[in-house]
């Protein structure tokens, strides 16, 4: 399945750094109370946080009622990295006059789902080889033709598309001004993803829904 295939690369290309630490024993005040991020004008919420967690544990199969502190920082920076890269993205295109519309989002799943044997098995590949949940489907769509698209006609796996790709997250991430609460790292507009902030850090801690 090609373009479920290379997601992988795609997001290595474009060098989404997950940070080895978690959350700062100290460090500044977050832009706005309540938020993970400010992107732009728009608040990442903790809720919103929380909601993408919830889908995860939910793909991976951990239990509901599992403890706060068994959760892997790593895990909530993944949430936090990919809700402000689903804007970084929307800005890209935004700036180059770019739209994914519905029906582009339906035709790519009508096409996977063709090629794998029907709807059921493209959820349950997306779910397990790269952990996307049955209500994250569209997004998950609507991101990676978001990627070819700022490859302008070439292969977004390719030297040039990459290029091409970073280019245009790094514009777009630069002008956001992106501003993190320190616990989850900083955004690192030229590598195009989340970083550490200090090398002294605490579990994190995050309430199970």
């Amino acid at each position: 399945m090609t373009r479920t295939s290379t997601v992988r690369r795609l997001r290595a290309a474009l060098g989404v750094a997950i940070a080895a630490a978690a959350l700062s024993a100290c460090g500044g005040a977050p832009a706005h109370q309540g938020a993970a991020a400010v992107v732009g004008d728009e608040r990442i919420t903790i809720a919103q946080v929380q909601a993408r967690l919830s889908a995860v544990r939910e793909v991976g199969g951990a239990q509901a009622g599992a403890p706060a502190a068994n959760e892997q920082p790593g895990l909530v920076r993944h949430a936090v990295n990919d809700l402000i890269l689903d804007k970084v993205i929307d800005r890209a295109l935004t700036e180059r006059r770019l739209t994914v519309d519905a029906s582009e989002i339906g035709a790519a799943k009508a096409a996977d789902s063709r090629t794998v044997g029907g709807d059921a098995k493209l959820a349950e590949l997306l779910r397990v080889k790269q952990g996307v949940p049955a209500g994250g489907i569209d997004d998950f769509y609507r991101q990676q033709l978001g990627l070819a698209k700022l490859a302008g006609g070439q292969d977004p796996t390719g030297a040039a598309g990459d290029a091409t790709i970073r280019k245009a997250l790094v514009d777009a991430g630069t002008a956001l001004h992106i501003q993190v609460n320190p616990r989850y790292g900083t955004w690192d507009a030229a590598r195009i993803g989340l970083t550490d902030t200090t090398d002294n850090w605490l579990p994190m801690n995050v309430r199970p829904l």
